[in-house]
């Protein structure tokens, strides 16, 4: 599982994350998600840890605690929700479903 950490500075780093994290366990990974616009960090990320054990430690720890002028929000990171296309239900002829009717003139 994978821990999100919520109302990040925008100065924070990988390095930064990955060395608070480590004093309740060792961390595997560290993403800080980007804009792709701006490639300025968008204010979250996520850490794995090796264990649950130690991402709970971590997280009963963390979460709330102030850190880099920031309230932080620390907590176990939900699966992503799919996103569905781009335009919802546009109705039978959206829907594959649509057949045409030949009409005589």
């Amino acid at each position: 599982m994978s821990i999100y950490v919520g109302n990040l500075s925008y100065d924070v780093t990988q390095d930064d994350l990955s060395d608070v994290f480590s004093e309740y366990g060792t961390v595997k990974r560290v993403q800080l998600p980007t804009d792709r616009e701006t490639g300025r960090p968008r204010g979250f990320g996520f850490v794995e840890m090796n264990s649950d054990a130690e991402e709970q430690k971590a997280i009963d720890a963390l979460d709330g605690a102030e850190w880099m002028g920031r309230d932080i929000k620390v907590n176990k990171a939900k699966p992503r929700e799919e996103r569905g296309g781009t335009g919802g239900n546009r109705g039978a002829r959206g829907s594959g479903n649509y057949s045409p009717r030949k009409y005589q003139s």
